[in-house]
Order: structure tokens, then sequence, then C-alpha cells
């Protein structure tokens, strides 16, 4: 139950005066206790399994819950069946979870053997709070345990140190939980910390719940982007380039290609004027910027130039660090300060598809969903106090429109508001910001979802948040307000007045990288792209070699209207080149015999298998063209 807005077991004492709310197990908040509650039980089956082991931390997760372990030897898939029997023990016997209050004293006494737990204990009201999960052990108020109480006889049979809530029982767990993986990860995220064994598992409220989510995760699969990647020649991640650096290869450019130029056209018609900024840069505008302060950490080391030496090796000239740059918009308030502006020139919207470098940790690198190099689809709005709200609707307004003229259509939003810690400006200013942003949501009509502290320093932001194919939610584009670095870098612009003055600025990023927007697509489409993205549009597929120089002649008609097609020429039979072409998920085969060449006709066959014979050539050739400018997804014979 929440009580007074807090997260309570089931067994807390109430007074009058409480206001209490049930929280269902089907719920968000009941779905992390149940996971919460099946990591517990996790780590008993592996210390009564394993009795050597030492815990580290076991929070809920998306969609289900880890345990961290100190272990002498790494777990394999057959220690996962043991422990899931040793786990449906433990859950049928029905042992209740017993919060306790301890002190620190008590705690490090219980826990003597348990060296991280006692290392937690010692971070308790400090920096445990939101660091790499530990608040689900410690915070910053009193210290529990929890012990797991066999029903029968009152015995505690295992105890962890836990904030809690947890659900009355482990009977409550049901059949609806599955091991399902194991990884290494550092202690507390921290490279120089000792290296644990982790145990990935799911829980759902029941059986048919986690069946169904075991599916979403075999079509999950099936779409992977990094298998879809290799299978279609799209892209890799050669080793010689270096971790998360990918190269598109040339299936992969022409998708690519389409990607950024269908967002420049919007780009221009709405007003943006393109730029291009350098990749590397002084410090000094990392400096000025604060990323040098705020971001150092993700950045890749400084590159220490322009030095220069006599003859005696005696320093002549002091050289200076640069950077390969992580983000555009220092550059843009550059481009804004170049030369004087007029308040007639705002909104001066300034776009670039500009690469930035980031030093992602290895451990975090996924295909091209986290990358190193990655080019930002950027854009930086600079504008009048009383332009702000009108030019964040009509931004985000265009973001939506854009990201459906990708095929997405699906989107909630989430405002991610002010950090406590971490920030810059004034309160009067933040909230007035986050008012502007919440208002300018709510007008969208869509829903919306608050972040508290999920802001980036500089200032509060709305996320469009998409669901693709089968249900998976992505961040793509964001919208923020930045009443920060206008001050940093000066910016200024003469007013209808003639004084001066600051002007606000906003950040936008539609596609939010070109790489990772990239795999977005390719997973929402497995691979089976609309007929503009499909870097193969149509395949000329001859029933024999004789018919082949027809095809290519409806080849160069449509080469000619800008349509990406081949003609296979290659010595395979009809019924495999079918199935090539089938596999590589171009949209439309075109085949030819006797009765097409006759007719001047062509035949086409669709992914899915369906077929439409003897079509005109003309026609046929409009068909495909009118997909193509329609941005249609053509799987199937067309129903006229």
């Amino acid at each position: 139950m929440r009580v007074n807005g807090e997260l309570k077991d089931l067994a807390t004492t109430l007074t009058d005066t409480d206001e209490v709310e049930a929280v269902t197990i089907d719920s968000a908040d009941g779905l992390s206790i149940l996971r919460h509650s099946a990591a517990h039980v996790l780590a008993q089956a592996v210390q009564k399994v394993n009795p050597d082991a030492k815990l580290g931390i076991g929070p809920p997760v998306t969609d289900g819950f880890y345990y961290d372990f100190e272990v002498p030897e790494s777990f394999t898939p057959e220690d996962l069946k043991a422990l899931s029997k040793e786990m449906d023990r433990i859950i049928r016997s029905g042992q209740r979870f017993v919060r306790r209050v301890v002190t620190d004293a008590e705690a490090r006494e219980e826990l003597a053997n348990e060296p991280f737990k006692l290392e937690l204990i010692g971070l308790k009201g400090g920096s445990a709070d939101g660091q790499d999960n530990e608040n689900v052990e410690v915070g910053g108020g009193e210290l529990t345990i929890y012990d797991n109480v066999n029903p029968k006889t009152g015995e505690t049979e295992w105890k962890d140190l836990c904030r809690g809530p947890h659900l009355p029982n482990t009977r409550m767990i049901g059949n609806g939980y599955a091991l399902t993986r194991v990884a290494a990860a550092y202690w507390r995220g921290s490279e120089k910390n000792p290296q644990l064994q982790r145990i990935y598992g799911t829980a759902w409220p029941t059986k048919d719940e986690l069946r169904a989510y075991q599916s979403r995760l075999e079509e999950a699969a099936k779409r992977d982007h990094r298998k879809l990647g290799a299978e279609l020649d799209l892209f890799s991640f050669p080793d010689e380039i270096g971790s998360g650096l990918a190269v598109f290869h040339p299936k992969g450019g022409i998708i690519r290609s389409e990607i950024e130029n269908y967002l420049r056209e919007q780009l221009i018609e709405n007003d943006y004027e393109l730029v291009n900024t350098p990749h590397i840069t002084k410090a000094q505008l990392f400096e000025t910027s604060g990323h040098l302060n705020w971001y150092r950490d993700g950045m890749f080391p400084a590159m220490h130039l322009d030095e220069e030496t006599d003859a005696d090796g005696n320093v002549t000239r002091q050289g200076q660090d640069y950077y390969l740059k992580p983000m555009n918009c220092p550059m843009h308030n550059l481009i804004f300060r170049a030369r004087g502006r007029s308040y007639r020139e705002l909104p001066l919207r300034l776009a670039e598809f500009g690469t930035v470098y980031r030093y992602e940790k290895s451990g975090t690198l996924s295909g091209l969903t986290r990358v190193r190099g990655l080019t930002q689809d950027d854009a930086h709005i600079y504008v009048t106090q009383d332009q702000i709200k009108d030019e964040v609707g009509r931004q985000l307004q265009f973001v939506l429109e854009t990201l459906r003229g990708y095929g997405l259509n699906d989107f909630y939003l989430e405002l991610s508001t002010k950090d406590p810690v971490k920030f810059v400006g004034s309160d009067e200013i933040w909230e007035s910001a986050t008012q502007t942003l919440r208002d300018v949501a709510v007008d969208s009509g869509l829903e919306l979802v608050d972040d508290p502290g999920g802001a980036a320093f500089y200032g509060p932001k709305i996320s469009v948040q998409a669901r693709d194919a089968i249900g998976r939610t992505w961040q793509l584009s964001t919208v923020q307000l930045d009443f920060n670095q206008p001050e940093l870098f000066e910016l200024e612009y003469t007013a209808a007045d003639g004084t001066r003055q600051r002007p606000a600025m906003i950040h936008r990023a539609l596609l939010g990288s070109v790489e990772r927007f990239f795999a977005i697509l390719l997973e929402h489409y497995a691979g089976a792209f609309p007929v503009w993205l499909s870097p193969i549009q149509a395949i000329g597929i001859p029933v024999a070699e004789e018919y082949a120089a027809y095809l290519d002649d409806i080849a160069a008609k449509l080469k000619a209207r800008g349509v990406r097609v081949q003609v296979d020429h290659s010595d395979d039979r009809m019924p495999k080149k079918i199935r090539t072409h089938t596999k590589a998920k171009i949209p439309f085969q075109l085949i030819a015999g006797e009765d097409d060449r006759a007719n001047g006709a062509v035949s086409f066959r669709f992914r899915d298998g369906t077929q439409l014979n003897g079509i005109p050539v003309d026609e046929a050739i409009e068909k495909i063209v009118d997909s193509i400018s329609s941005h249609a997804q053509v799987s199937t014979a067309w129903l006229d």
C-alpha cells in the first residue's frame, strides 16, 4: 500500500489520519515490488546452493530484476536450472517477508560476513541514493533488514539488508517468474571495483503474462538490429576501427541517406538554416559551455597540440588542449555570436547533422543504439522571451509530423524536471520554464508522464516516447529549454526599442542520433522497410534468361524515375532467386515470362508471397513510384 504517498508493506501499522492507497500487483509499483521480492528469493536460493556466495544488490529493473554475487566460479545455464528449483521450493513454502529496523552497529554485526553490504551500511544517508541501484538497500532514513520467516516455525530462514517494501509472503510470487541470463558486472558500476556475477530474471503476476513476455522477447530477438544488420549487409563494427564506431555498408548507406535527406527536406520547409561545424575544438569552448565541468567523464581525453620547442627541447610556444566534441550547441552559439543580431531574425533556427564523440564505457556499448561516434540531427533555436511558448509548440508539432513520415505513429510525452542537485539558474526561472513546457505538452493532447529530476543541468525538457511495432518504448525526440548557455556565451540581440537583450535557447533533437534512429527503424520494420527506405526497391527476375533483356528495359524506365532497381542475371534458377530476394526483404520482385513480354506487362511478387500477374508496364511503374513518394509500406498485393 501507499501511505501518505510512500510505499509501505501491508503489515505497516496505520493511524486514523493516514491517507492510504491500495497497490495492486499488476500496477507499476506492484510489479516492482513483485520483482524485488523475487530477487530476494533468488539470493536466498543462491546462498542455499552456494553458502560461500557474497551478496551484492538485487533491484527491480524494467520487466524484471537482477542480483549480483561474488562467487568463486561463474554461473552456468545448468546452475540457473538448479537455482530455479530451489526458488520454487522457497516460493511454495510461503515464507513471510518481515521488516525489521536496525542500528548501523546491529546491521554490521548481523552482516559481518557480507563485505558488500557492510560497505553500503557506511553509505547510509549519503552517496548511495540513486547510484547504481544501491538505494534499494539503504537511503537517507532508517536502516532496515528483511527476514524471510518460516510460517510454520517462526524461524528466520534468510535475511537481507533492504529498504523494501516486499510482498507479504513468497507464495505470492507464484509461477510467473523465470531466470533469464547471467552477466558480469562491476560492484557499484566502477571498473576499479571487483567484478561480480549478475543473474537476471523476470517476474509477472501470472504464468500467462510470463509467456506473453517471453514471446515478446523472442520477437525482439528476431528483430535485433545487430542480427539484421549482418544478415542484410547494412553495417558493421570492425575491430580495426574500435569499439562503438560503426561503418555503414552500401545498402545501409542508402537507408541512412534517405533518413537524413527526408529530415533535411523537412528542415528547409520549416525555416531552418543549415550549418556545419568541426569535429574538434579547443578546450576553452567547453570550459565556457560548462561541458568540461559537467560531462568530462563522457568525453574522450584531450589532445595536447600546437606546442613548439627549440633545438634544445625548450618550449618556445605553449600548447593547448583540443577535444573531440561531445555536443554541437557551443559551436552553434558561436555562429549566433559571429555578428550582431536583430529581433527581426528571431526565431533563428540553426540545424546540423553534426558528428559527435562520447567516451561510453565499453560495457554499455550496444550495436547502433549506444555508440562512441554518433551523428546528431541537432538544432538550436534562438528566440525572444515572448516567443518561447509558441516556438516550443511549433517544434513539438514539427517533431511529431516528421516522425509520422518515418512510419511511427504511437507516442506519449515525458516531462523531465529539475535535478535538485545538478542545476543552474534560479528556482523561479525553472518553475516558469517547466510550466511552459507542461502547457505545450498538455495542449498537444498526448499522454504526459512526469520524469522528476530527469532534466539536464541547464533546463527542463519534453521528450517524445514512441512505441514500435511490438510495443516497446523508445525515447526519440527532445525539446529542451536552456537559460544557461545564452548567459555563458553572452548572446545578445537588438530589441525593437534598441536595447540589447538576451535570447532564450531551445535545443531540439528529432532523431536523437542517426545511428540509434537507424537501429530503431530497422527493428520496428524487422528489416522490411517501406519502399522509400529500402536499399533495393525492385528486383527483376526473368523466368528464363531470354526474358532478362525485357526486364532490363523495364529497369531502365524505373531508374529514369529514380527507382533503385536491379535485374538478377545470375545463373541461379528462378525459385532460388525468389527465395534469395525474399530473404533480402526487397519490396517488389518483378517477374517476366513469355506472356508478360508478349503483352507489354510484368508480374509482381510481394514480400508475403502474394502475386499480381500481367500488370501493364506503365501501370506497374506508376504503382512503384507512387508507393515511394507516399512512404507506403507495401508487404502484400494491392487490393485494386
